[in-house]
């Protein structure tokens, strides 16, 4: 009997032992990597499509994270949908988020949300360029096609990216600056000198119970008296199942439409607009809600 028990156990140890190494980074959804920006070293998640490629590129920048920057987030909603539409995904953990090195925003900061933020916001888009640089490393990445996007805090280094560079083919902007537009003058203006540069087309996008919409309302003006290509969506209010953003510096419940919760809302705006300037290898049916008013 006893050897029987010791046989039995024996298997069960084998089969967990099997699972465990089935579980080996190139079956996850993503993989973790490390790259250069300046003298630190910054941590992200790469999402690849099935096949050799090569893929069109999106970078995607998360939010700010008050309260828990060092809390791993690979946005595993981002990846899968666009992997899905055909896409590398890039997902920064920027200075100071996850296992990146550097300060954290408010370490950096001190709470001074006015010069010292937009310094911090534009050191953070160096570390997105760095990116860049990685991506030129991966044989199945177009870096010809490379499109941004960024959440809230994340949206504000998309914008300040686009009016640097040329690099990138299409920008969205989700909710960028909707909690920090009305206190911080500097934002503001650093925001409208950022859109009265940039030359990439970009979808700007915000719920209308969010803290503002003038963060993209106004982006949106000086797009379109420039002439360049974009469009505006401000989605219906939004009302969350999950409060995640109690206790957070923007309390709005829409600012809670471009997380998981809220991605019916929003993915076939996305998917499309990422298609009209990147193309995609993988052509799928749109999932998104139609709750939106559209400026064009």
């Amino acid at each position: 009997m006893i050897r029987v028990s010791t046989l039995l156990l024996a298997v069960c140890l084998c089969l967990v032992a099997a699972a465990a190494q089935s579980q080996t980074p190139a079956d996850s959804a993503y993989t973790e990597v490390f790259y250069p920006s300046g003298s630190l070293r910054i941590h992200a998640y790469l999402y690849k499509p099935n096949g050799d490629g090569p893929f069109p590129v999106v970078i995607y920048n998360h939010g700010a994270r008050s309260g828990r920057p060092r809390r791993p987030e690979p946005n595993e909603y981002i990846g899968s949908l666009l992997t899905r539409a055909g896409y590398v995904v890039l997902i920064p953990e920027r200075r100071g988020y996850g296992d990146s090195e550097g300060p954290t925003l408010l370490e950096d900061i001190r709470y001074d949300w006015g010069q010292r933020f937009v310094a911090r916001v534009e050191a953070e888009t160096d570390d997105v360029f760095a990116a860049v640089d990685y991506l030129r490393t991966l044989p199945f990445a177009d870096t010809k096609r490379i499109g941004i996007m960024g959440f809230s805090l994340g949206g504000i280094v998309t914008m300040f990216a686009i009016s640097r560079s040329n690099t990138f083919a299409v920008a969205i902007n989700q909710a960028g600056a909707a909690g920090a537009w009305n206190i911080s003058a500097e934002l503001r203006s650093a925001l409208i000198a950022a859109a009265e540069k940039a030359t990439t087309p970009a979808l700007l996008m915000v719920a209308e119970n969010d803290r503002t919409t003038d963060s993209i309302t106004t982006l949106g003006e000086i797009f379109k008296k420039r002439g360049m290509p974009h469009r505006v969506i401000v989605y219906a209010p939004f009302t969350p199942q999950q409060a995640s953003w109690a206790g957070q510096f923007n309390t709005a419940p829409g600012h809670e439409v471009f997380r998981v919760q809220g991605m019916h809302v929003w993915e076939r705006d996305v998917r499309e607009f990422l298609a009209r300037y990147l193309g995609a290898a993988i052509k799928e049916a749109p999932r998104g809600a139609d709750s939106a008013k559209s400026r064009q």
